[in-house]
């Protein structure tokens, strides 16, 4: 296995975070290895600048954290957040269109946000607390099928979190060529490790370093 600070994404998506926070999020990215930072698209820039010539990459989320906005529109955020440094995108799917079985309406959507990233990672929220496992499995097959690089349980702002039997089932559903990132409500490193072990190659948090204390 890799060191577990591979793994991590190390995330501040809070609304009063400040210029400080992000910067202090990025020095402790480069000094703990981390994979990358994740940031409102506000911030991007600033770490981008920050994080230049070093390797954790710069990651920020799209139509986050609801997932409602339109397929033209998260196409138009990702395309200008490409532009402005991100190397990673973290869209949050239509969770109302999956739950109407609108299941073309969600396939445009991750294709247009695939198409703007130019290659870049596009991690694809599916909301995992909002879903049976019928909807997890369908979502997870639309976003391999769309051509995401992972699919990702939770924003961290809805009613729950990353669980391991949602990660065990996003994995035995997209297989092992791609990702799955686990996020939200992780404070434990043996939480990570568990994670790890049901099948998650990526794991968000903002908790990182008081874990790894």
């Amino acid at each position: 296995m890799n060191s577990i600070n591979n793994y991590i994404d190390h995330t501040n998506l809070k609304q009063d975070a400040i210029e400080s926070d992000i910067t202090t999020l990025c020095k402790e990215a480069i000094q703990h290895g981390f994979f990358s930072v994740c940031v409102n698209p506000f911030y991007v820039p600033l770490a981008a600048i920050n994080l230049k010539e070093h390797k954790p990459k710069v990651g920020t989320v799209i139509g986050f954290p609801l997932g409602a906005d339109s397929g033209e529109m998260k196409y138009a955020e990702t395309r200008f957040m490409i532009h402005q440094g991100a190397e990673e995108i973290d869209m949050v799917l239509n969770i109302g269109a999956l739950k109407e079985r609108s299941f073309e309406v969600i396939r445009k959507e991750i294709n247009k946000v695939v198409e703007a990233s130019d290659g870049n990672c596009v991690k694809v929220i599916i909301e995992t607390c909002l879903l049976n496992n019928e909807e997890i499995k369908i979502a997870c097959n639309i976003a391999k099928d769309a051509g995401a690089t992972f699919v990702k349980t939770s924003t961290g702002f809805s009613s729950g979190g990353a669980t391991i039997e949602d990660v065990k089932l996003m994995r035995k559903t997209v297989g092992a060529d791609m990702g799955v990132k686990a996020s939200g409500g992780i404070r434990s490193l043996e939480h990570i490790e568990l994670l790890i072990d049901a099948g998650a190659n990526r794991i968000g948090t903002s908790n990182a370093v008081e874990i790894l204390k």
